[in-house]
């Protein structure tokens, strides 16, 4: 005995190949009575004529994932964290890589998120901490750091060590410990 799958991909090509012998008018009356035969609702304003121009019909290319999805993936514990996968959302999959605190609001909102209590904040601390970078007109834009960032959520240890690792060093600001060969010279 065949498999299932096949017998059903089979007799779907000796259907459309039967089909396809048939003039536009003759081929809908024959599609809306099998479909009436076996219970369906089909009703057909147009003709079927994929397989006569060769090619597979149109569909949608567009494979990002809706801002909901997108959160609920990267699981951001903070607003600074949210502002974020935000921004990251807006620059890779919205086209907008330069934005306003308000565009972020919005996108939070279109997300199901909890409203940030003050999003002009939660933005100047993303800001602060590295996450998001300065534009032009008082835009704000997803800095290297904040990429990376959101891209390693939702493991935290690798996000927080992308972030660390793209902090600068400030060297004007450590105590000397004990005297270097740089010292002497």
């Amino acid at each position: 005995m065949q498999d299932d799958g096949r017998t059903a991909a089979e007799s779907l090509n000796k259907i459309i190949a039967l089909l396809s012998e048939l003039p536009d008018d003759e081929r809908k009356r024959v599609i809306s009575a099998v479909a009436t035969f076996f219970g369906g609702d089909l009703t057909l304003d147009r003709p079927v004529r994929a397989v006569e121009r060769g090619r597979r019909p149109d569909f949608s290319e567009d494979y990002s994932p809706s801002p909901k999805d997108f959160v609920l993936e990267k699981q951001p514990k903070t607003d600074v964290e949210r502002i974020a996968c935000l921004a990251y959302y807006l620059s890779h999959f919205r086209d907008t890589p330069h934005f306003k605190t308000l565009d972020l609001a919005k996108l939070n909102t279109e997300a199901a998120q909890p409203k940030f209590s003050n999003a002009a904040y939660a933005a100047k601390n993303a800001l602060n901490l590295g996450y998001l970078a300065s534009s032009t007109k008082g835009q704000r834009q997803l800095s290297a750091a904040g990429e990376q960032f959101v891209r390693a959520l939702p493991d935290r240890d690798a996000a927080k060590s992308a972030m660390a690792a793209a902090r600068p060093r400030r060297f004007g600001f450590r105590k000397r410990v004990g005297k270097t060969e740089d010292d002497e010279l």
